[in-house]
C-alpha cells in the first residue's frame, strides 16, 4: 500500500487543515503525487485538499461506510500515488457519540496500519505540550504517534521551551509552525467556505499554506515516517464490482471488495447509457467523489451543471442528482434563474429519477427564506438558529429511486436549516437514532432528504438509480 500519514490533533482548531493541506502542496511541489483523504463526513475541507494535490478530496467514514471499507476506500483513491496525506477529524480519539473509538481519526489510523504525526496548538503552553504528547501517545498502544509538528509558536525561546520538554517525551519535532495569519481561511455557518467560492483566494491560501508548511517542517523525515507504514493486507475498492456491473471473480467477506475490473454486466451491452445531470458550481459543493464513480459504473453517463449560471438542464437528461451545498446563501440567484426551476420541476413531474440530498431538498422545495425555489415539494424552507449535526441510524419508509422500503442506511445530517413540513405524505427516512422521527418526501421518482449518506456502504443505490433512469 502507499506511503501515508495520518494528520490528528488532541482537539478541533488546533490546525490540523493548515497542516494537512499544507503538507499536500508541499510534497506536491517535490514532484510527488499525492491522494488526499479526510477522516468523517466532511465535504469541504477535501476542497482544499484536491487543490492542493490536483487529485479529488475523498473521505473515510468507519460510521458511514463500515470499518472493512477503510483500508479497500483508501487503496482505490490512493492507487499510483507516490503518498498520502489523510486529514483527521476532531481530536485524535474523538469519534461518534457514544460509540466508543467508531468513526475517529485513531480507529482509521488503526485500519490504515499508519503513523500518526500529532499537530499541537502551542500558543500557550511550553513544559505542559510533553504531558500532553505522552498522553496522547500511551492511550492506545496501537495508535503510532510518529511525531509532533508545533502549531502557532510565539518565538524562537518559544520554540526551545517546547523542544527542551518534548525532548524528555521522545517523540520527535517533525516540524515547528509560527502564528501567521495569511494563511486563513473564513469561515461561516457551517465551517470553512468551500473552494468553490472563493477559488482564487483559496488557491493563494493553499500556496501560502504549502510555503508555510515547507518552511517549517521536515519533509524528509516526514516522508519517511510515511514510508515506514506496513503494508495493509485488503484489496482496493472496484466501483464495478460494488454495483454488481461486473462479476464477482471470487468471493469476499468484504462488500464491494474485489480487483479491480472495469465493464458491463452482459445485459447492458448495447443498451443507451442514460445521462444523470449532477448539480454542481458554488452553490452545490457537497459530494462524494465515489457517488459519480458508481453511477457511471452503474452504465451512466454524468453531466455536471451549474444552478447558478446554466438555464437548462443538459440535453438528455434521464435523471438529476442535486447533493448538498449553501442555496440559502445564493437564494436570490437560485430563484431569479426561472427557466433551470422550470426544468427542474417538469422533469420531476415527468416522473424521472431525483436524488436531493440536504442543499437539493431546500432547492426542490416552494420557497428558500421567502425566494422562490423549484416548487416540487409542497414544503417551505428558511434558515434557523440551531445546528442540526450528527450521525444518524435510518431506515427507508417508502420505496424510491434510491432505495427499496426497509433498506437500512447510516448518515449525516449537518445543517442551520428547517423545512416545514418535515416529511410529505410518503417519508423518505425514519429516523433511530439519536431520536425517532420521520424526515424527507418521495414523490414520483424523487427522493427529497437532509440525510447525506456515503453510496459505498450501499452500492445498490446507484444501480438501482440508474435502473430507473433507463425507464
Amino acid at each position: 500500500m502507499v506511503a501515508r500519514l495520518v494528520i490528528a490533533a488532541p482537539s478541533s482548531g488546533s490546525g490540523k487543515t493548515t497542516v494537512a493541506t499544507g503538507l499536500m502542496a508541499a510534497f506536491v511541489a517535490t514532484g510527488l503525487s499525492v491522494s488526499p483523504h479526510k477522516v468523517g463526513p466532511d465535504y469541504i475541507d477535501p476542497g482544499y485538499h484536491s487543490l492542493a494535490t490536483g487529485r479529488p478530496g475523498r473521505n473515510l467514514d468507519a460510521y458511514l461506510c463500515g470499518t472493512e471499507l477503510m483500508a479497500p476506500l483508501f487503496a482505490h483513491g490512493a492507487a499510483g500515488c507516490d503518498l498520502a496525506v489523510v486529514e483527521g477529524v476532531m481530536g485524535l480519539y474523538d469519534g461518534a457519540a457514544g460509540a466508543g473509538e467508531l468513526a475517529s481519526t485513531a480507529q482509521v489510523a488503526k485500519l490504515l496500519r499508519a503513523p500518526v504525526v500529532l499537530v499541537v496548538d502551542a500558543s500557550s503552553q511550553s513544559r505542559s505540550v510533553a504531558a500532553l504528547v505522552h498522553g496522547f501517545a500511551s492511550w492506545d498502544p496501537q495508535v503510532r504517534i510518529g511525531g509532533v509538528i508545533l502549531n502557532k509558536v510565539g518565538s524562537d525561546r518559544h520554540e526551545e521551551l517546547l523542544r527542551e520538554a518534548l525532548d524528555e517525551s521522545g517523540a520527535p519535532v517533525l516540524g515547528v509552525l509560527r502564528r501567521v495569519d495569511a494563511v486563513g481561511t473564513p469561515s461561516r455557518h457551517l465551517g470553512l467556505v468551500p473552494v468553490a467560492e472563493r477559488r482564487a483566494d483559496a488557491v493563494e491560501a493553499v500556496r501560502a499554506m504549502g510555503e508555510q508548511v515547507r518552511a517549517g517542517c521536515d519533509l524528509e523525515a516526514l516522508l519517511a515516517l510515511a514510508r515506514s507504514a506496513p503494508a495493509v493486507p485488503d484489496a482496493a475498492w472496484d466501483t464495478g464490482v460494488a454495483c454488481g456491473a461486473v462479476p464477482h471473480p471470487a468471493l469476499s467477506r468484504n462488500r464491494g471488495l474485489r480487483p479491480q475490473g472495469p465493464g458491463r454486466s452482459p445485459g447492458e451491452q448495447g443498451r443507451r447509457r442514460p445521462l444523470v445531470a449532477v448539480a454542481g458550481g458554488p452553490a452545490f459543493t457537497f459530494s462524494y467523489a465515489e457517488h459519480t464513480e458508481l453511477l457511471t459504473a452503474a452504465g451512466a453517463d454524468i453531466v455536471t451543471f451549474d444552478p447558478l449560471r446554466d438555464e437548462q438542464l443538459p440535453d438528455g437528461t434521464s435523471g438529476l442528482v442535486i447533493g448538498g451545498g449553501f442555496p440559502e446563501v445564493y437564494a436570490p440567484e437560485l430563484s431569479a434563474n426561472e427557466p433551470l426551476r422550470k426544468a427542474v420541476a417538469e422533469l420531476a413531474h415527468c416522473g424521472a429519477p431525483v436524488a436531493a440530498e440536504c442543499a437539493g431538498l431546500l432547492y426542490l422545495a416552494r420557497s428558500l427564506d421567502g425566494q422562490p425555489m423549484c416548487g416540487v415539494l409542497d414544503a417551505e424552507a428558511r434558515m434557523a438558529d440551531r445546528l442540526t449535526l450528527g450521525y444518524r441510524e435510518a431506515v427507508a419508509v417508502s420505496d424510491s429511486a434510491l432505495a427499496a422500503a426497509g433498506t437500512r442506511m447510516r448518515g449525516h445530517e449537518f445543517h442551520r436549516t428547517v423545512v416545514e413540513p418535515a416529511a410529505g405524505a410518503a417519508p423518505a427516512w425514519g429516523m433511530h437514532r439519536p431520536e425517532r422521527r420521520v424526515e424527507g418526501f418521495v414523490q414520483q421518482g424523487v427522493h427529497a432528504s437532509y440525510l447525506h449518506t456515503h453510496w459505498a456502504s450501499e452500492p445498490g443505490t446507484a444501480r438501482r438509480f440508474v435502473e430507473r433512469c433507463t425507464r
